[in-house]
């Protein structure tokens, strides 16, 4: 097994993201280009986790973990603006916020655990 598969937050990320998957399925009001950026920000937490992972050095994996927390915030700026110009909002909106928060803290502390 791949490291990464054992990391919380690699399976926050891709719940996340799985999650993201099916608000845009169930939205179908939201333009593609949306869509696809969207979907694209939160496929980039996810794969720039596991990519880090992979790397030798400690300065290595932290460069790309720190990608994938700016791609959180990508998210989040994404889910905010669709949110609002479709008139969106409800539980699972709440849900996918909720859980890009928490994997913004659990990158925080990964990202500083490597500086040492």
């Amino acid at each position: 097994m791949f490291d990464f598969n054992n990391l919380e937050v690699y399976k926050k990320a891709k719940k996340s993201h799985l999650d993201i998957r099916t608000f845009l399925r169930t939205n179908k009001q939201i333009p593609r280009f949306y869509n696809d950026q969207l979907s694209r920000s939160s496929l980039s937490v996810t794969l720039n986790i596991a990519e880090g992972s992979g790397r030798i050095t400690n300065s290595d994996r932290r460069h790309f973990y720190i990608i994938a927390r700016g791609s959180v915030y990508e998210t989040v700026a994404l889910l905010d603006l669709i949110c609002e110009e479709y008139a969106l909002s409800g539980q699972t909106r709440s849900e996918i916020l909720l859980n890009l928060e928490t994997i913004s803290k659990m990158q925080s502390g990964l990202i500083r655990s490597m500086e040492k």
